[in-house]
């Protein structure tokens, strides 16, 4: 019995499949997808085109200019382009008995010359059934392997397993997501956008899809802008100033808009970032959005609406230490970064225990994370006994760290929140949950007017109504 995983027999499969026939058209790291084919044997029986414009010129004639040519609207052009002419040449020929495909790809590939980041955009326009209208997944993948020739070969698996998948899974995305990865490893490629579009996928939320990402392990953090579209990081922070918020937000409550208000406003007094515009950026992580031993779908996308009417994008990871959040900010931005939290989270961001698989411990992990002109934004809390305010200024940590916090302190590295709402700290997300789900009146004073009318309206995180 052959190994459904191995990339061999999914591109033999296809290519003795008489209802399926296609285009490849590959574009900055050779034909490595359409190479798998042609190796198997039998590719007459699949490939009706392969093509590859590297010429930049050559590319614009076919495809039309592009402000960038390893994006997400070439490689629309190209599916565009591509489908059309299969579909016009040969639907009177074949296409009562044929699903018609098109592949295609646009990728920077690790080269000689250039230390760009090696990345591309890679998708499918495919039919779900004879002469049946297209549909398209579109990804974009981030190459890790340090060699030309791997990375070439690990594009090469990705692309067999991208049209295996939407062929003969659709529409079980959640198969199609699973089976991108197979003979492959996140320590070679990643996928961190991938978009599910047309009528065999009119119900998939693609803001689950990226949450399946991240859980799956196909990438570390995806990604999307307020109003739900899924989005590559570096199109929002590229070479921008960024404020990260990082929570729960079950709900988003006055504290979590009034923390990154007063953050904003020390953020942009910083020398490299005034007069710079700042990016906002609501982050939960896997353990964020764990209730009850599990991932409840629902809640998730609740909460990705209300952080939505906020107006900030939401990044979703599985960066449990902030040392790690931190870097993929960098990997994207030189600009200053700003970290918000609430003193609890400084208070923990200082326990030892969090560190113990790093060799230098804590200074390690500091070390990694106070770059780039990183800061940390605390904001204050209410001791619960006393009823004492407890602040970054005055916040006391293990005393053989306590050293080495009033150096980041007194260097302006962690930065107490100043003329903060005290009336906003007796506010606590899990109460107002349970406001909310026992319908009990008050709640919506807690919570930004605009996240009270749409819990109410469309009935979020369990209210009743």
């Amino acid at each position: 019995m052959p190994d459904r995983t191995d990339t061999h027999h999914k591109a033999l499969q296809i290519n003795l499949d008489p209802g399926k026939y296609g285009v490849f058209a590959e574009i900055g790291a050779g034909q490595e997808v359409a190479r798998w084919f042609f190796r198997v044997g039998g590719a007459a029986g699949t490939i009706a085109k392969s093509i590859s414009a590297y010429d930049m010129t050559v590319s614009d004639a076919i495809y039309g200019p592009a402000d960038r040519y390893v994006g997400k609207q070439r490689l629309i052009a190209m599916l565009s382009h591509e489908y059309r002419l299969l579909t016009e040449r040969l639907s009177e020929k074949r296409g009562a008995n044929t699903r018609f495909f098109v592949f295609a790809d646009t990728v920077t590939a690790k080269s000689f010359v250039r230390r760009d980041e090696t990345h591309g955009w890679m998708g499918i326009r495919f039919q779900s059934e004879p002469g049946g209208p297209p549909n398209d997944i579109l990804m974009h993948v981030r190459m890790v392997d340090r060699e030309n020739f791997q990375q070439a070969e690990a594009l090469g698996i990705l692309g067999v397993n991208l049209i295996h998948a939407a062929l003969y899974d659709t529409p079980a995305v959640n198969q199609i997501v699973r089976a991108l990865l197979d003979q492959l490893s996140l320590d070679r490629i990643e996928v961190d956008v991938i978009d599910f579009e047309g009528p065999v996928f009119r119900e998939v939320d693609n803001r689950l899809v990226s949450l399946q990402l991240v859980e799956s392990g196909l990438t570390n953090a995806a990604m999307f802008t307020p109003d739900g579209e899924i989005v590559q990081a570096a199109e929002l922070i590229y070479k921008r100033p960024v404020l990260i918020q990082r929570g729960s937000f079950r709900p988003p409550t006055k504290i979590s808009v009034d923390m990154i208000r007063h953050a904003q406003s020390q953020f942009v007094q910083e020398p490299n970032v005034e007069g710079q515009d700042v990016r906002v950026v609501m982050e939960m992580t896997l353990k964020n959005l764990n209730v009850e031993g599990k991932i409840n779908h629902r809640d998730f996308l609740d909460r990705a609406d209300l952080l939505g009417s906020l107006g900030h994008p939401v990044m979703i990871s599985n960066y449990g230490e902030f040392f790690r959040l931190a870097s993929f900010f960098f990997r994207y931005t030189k600009m200053p970064i700003g970290i918000v939290m609430g003193v609890p989270t400084l208070r923990e961001l200082f326990d030892e225990k969090y560190y113990s698989e790093l060799e230098g411990g804590i200074l390690e992990s500091f070390g990694r994370m106070f770059k780039n002109e990183l800061k940390l934004y605390a904001y204050p809390m209410r001791e619960a006994k006393t009823g004492a305010i407890i602040t970054a200024g005055n916040l006391c940590v293990a005393p053989h760290l306590q050293h080495l916090y009033d150096y980041l302190f007194e260097n302006h590295y962690i930065q107490p929140m100043r003329d903060v709402n005290e009336a906003n700290m007796n506010i606590l997300s899990r109460e107002i949950l349970a406001q909310i789900q026992n319908n009990q009146p008050g709640w919506e004073h807690s919570v930004p007017v605009q996240v009270a009318e749409m819990i109410k309206q469309r009935k979020l995180l369990g209210f009743p109504g």
